[in-house]
């Protein structure tokens, strides 16, 4: 196994079918399980937009598929064999099963890398701390990638998405300056700030940079999908800001939810149906990008990073 590198590919995790829902938010919640009005809740979103499918799962299952693929191909490699592992934060194979497979399939060397371009303590850093004490414990050197917001092949694959929907829009009669675009994500609870996080500023570099591509000024940031605690979290939230553009009597906007890379609960649910009905209330027209989903653009970008961690360990 000298010649073979570990992958650990890093997600929040699914449901893998509507039966283990309850069993994926007691473990949200740190094995308290919901009241039955929560998980009533929660079922009926999944309900609303699997219909009788369950493609969120199967999103994340591709992602690592295709990524293992898109290593194979790489010539970069020079023999090397990178072997992808999935780690999951709430549902199985959680990160520490995948630590574990990896030691009993005999990798010393891993890399980890999180399915989220953008780093925060709370999220990606989280991921990170679980995976490196599971290493630690069998001997498995393992790296991390904290980040990737702004490599050149994400830009191009999120720039392009915003370019079509946007000749939608003209398409559809409006003007293409006259379309708000919202670049999104998911909010997380707003002392990240006070803690010097820098999940706000990257979010905001990459937008900058998707902005910058696509020669669009008409844009700004917001948040969405924020949890329901007594704390505050970051706003204001895309359904606040819709209300304000609705107030300046804006009718098109796009929705570019630019820190979720497949289509999650987040993005079916809360901008395809939440958000989408309150657009029909306002007469706004409301159009969201497609997810990167297993984008070759998207797996590029990942196989990119992992080989060029990859070789500036080999270089030490």
């Amino acid at each position: 196994m000298t010649n073979t590198v570990g992958v650990l590919v890093m997600s929040y995790g699914t449901p893998e079918n509507m039966e283990s829902i309850e069993a994926y938010y007691t473990h949200i919640r740190r094995g308290r399980p919901p009241e039955p009005e929560q998980l009533k809740e929660l079922t009926d979103r999944y309900e609303a937009i699997v219909g009788g499918v369950f493609p969120l799962r199967e999103n994340t299952d591709n992602q690592v598929r295709t990524l293992q693929e898109t290593l194979e191909k790489d010539d970069r490699r020079n023999g090397t064999e990178f072997r992808c592992y999935q780690g999951l934060k709430h549902a199985y194979p959680f990160i520490e099963d995948g630590v574990e497979q990896m030691a009993k399939d005999g990798i010393k060397t891993a890399i980890g890398i999180v399915l989220a371009p953008h780093f925060s303590t709370m999220s990606v850093g989280s991921y990170i701390k679980r995976a490196r004490e599971k290493a630690e414990e069998h001997g498995i050197h393992m790296s991390f990638i904290e980040s990737y917001h702004l490599h050149p092949k994400l830009i191009q694959a999120l720039a392009a998405r915003v370019s079509a929907k946007l000749d939608a829009f003209e398409e559809a009669g409006a003007k293409r300056g006259d379309v708000k675009v919202l670049f999104s994500a998911h909010s997380l609870p707003a002392r990240i700030v006070d803690m010097g996080d820098p999940y706000p500023n990257q979010l905001l570099e990459t937008s900058e940079a998707i902005a910058s591509r696509v020669d669009i000024s008409n844009w700004q940031f917001t948040w969405q999908s924020a949890g329901r605690t007594a704390e505050p979290w970051l706003g204001p939230d895309i359904l606040d800001t819709m209300q304000e553009l609705s107030r300046e009597q804006v009718e098109d906007v796009l929705v570019a939810p630019i820190g979720f890379v497949s289509d999650h609960l987040e993005v079916l649910y809360d901008l395809d149906i939440e958000a989408k009905a309150i657009a029909k209330e306002m007469d706004m027209r409301l159009m969201r990008i497609d997810s990167l989903n297993s984008d070759p653009l998207y797996m590029e970008t990942l196989s990119d990073s992992i080989i060029s961690q990859w070789q500036q360990g080999s270089d030490n």
